[in-house]
């Protein structure tokens, strides 16, 4: 008898531990923001996407910055399979969490929260970190291209997949060669653990058209990197000064990956953005 009530004392709090881990796991962002904030602050959560060969791990510097002044933290992992992917997932996101949000991204991802953040009220201001800004109906793969000075596609490797559909993609993987193109400025050692880390992203990103554009409605802040061989540093002025942006910072010195780079100096413009807006 104590041996079948011990097993039911068992069973019963295991499934009290699931039960407490599946809400866990439907308002975890939620819960996060609420639970981490400085006490009664009014601080907006931060919320940092990634581009392509990349993930969450590159904003680890900046966020580190952004809890110091004590700001609540959000790492998207963006699924980096294009627009009709990545943007919904990612504003599922931002529907979780409670409370004003300043929206963050470098590079590809961009272009989801320039999609993603549509229509969402809690956004309360966005980020450009060397990123794209397209407006309706522009593609990435057109943007690249705009003016000359991205490296990246020669030390691009493309690599078959299966998707869902048993359909056949191609994935990007940044290759061993690449820290010139994408980040001159950090050590080699570093470039090796972000290159062997990486998450490829789907060759399709760069043909999808952009369907919304958050930022003319939400105002945006944006950071320049001046030795970009990436997304070119032409470019990236060009869109900003598209968008309206209220504050361009250009880093002079800075590859791509600036937030790896120069942590300090994101961090601070996403502060300033934070502050004008909450």
């Amino acid at each position: 008898m104590s041996h079948q009530i011990s097993r039911r004392t068992l069973v019963t709090g295991a499934g009290a531990g699931l039960a407490l881990t599946a809400t866990a796991l439907a308002t975890g962002p939620a819960v996060f923001a609420e639970t981490t904030g400085t006490t009664g602050s009014a601080k907006p959560t931060i919320v940092l996407v990634h581009g392509g060969y990349a993930d969450s791990s590159c904003w680890n510097a900046t966020i580190q910055q952004l809890q110091g002044k004590g700001y609540s933290t959000v790492c998207a992992a963006n699924p980096l399979r294009g627009i009709p992917t990545d943007a919904p997932y990612v504003a599922s996101l931002l529907d979780s969490i409670s409370g004003p949000v300043v929206l963050v991204a470098h590079s590809m991802g961009g272009t989801v929260i320039t999609n993603a953040a549509a229509g969402k009220s809690n956004v309360k201001a966005l980020v450009y970190i060397a990123a794209f800004v397209p407006e309706v109906g522009e593609t990435q793969g057109e943007l690249i291209t705009k003016f000359p000075g991205s490296e990246v596609a020669p030390v691009s490797v493309g690599v078959p997949y299966t998707k869902a559909d048993g359909t056949t993609g191609i994935d990007l993987y940044l290759s061993k060669d690449g820290q010139a193109a994408f980040a001159a400025d950090i050590s080699t050692s570093a470039f090796r653990t972000l290159q062997a880390t990486q998450r490829p992203f789907d060759a399709d990103s760069f043909i999808f058209p952009t369907t919304a554009t958050a930022w003319k409605t939400i105002p945006t802040w944006a950071l320049v990197a001046g030795q970009d061989k990436a997304i070119p540093p032409a470019t990236q002025r060009w869109m900003y000064s598209r968008a309206n942006a209220r504050k361009v910072v250009e880093v002079p010195n800075s590859s791509h990956v600036v937030m790896l780079s120069n942590p300090r100096v994101v961090a601070e413009l996403i502060t300033d953005a934070a502050r004008a807006v909450c």
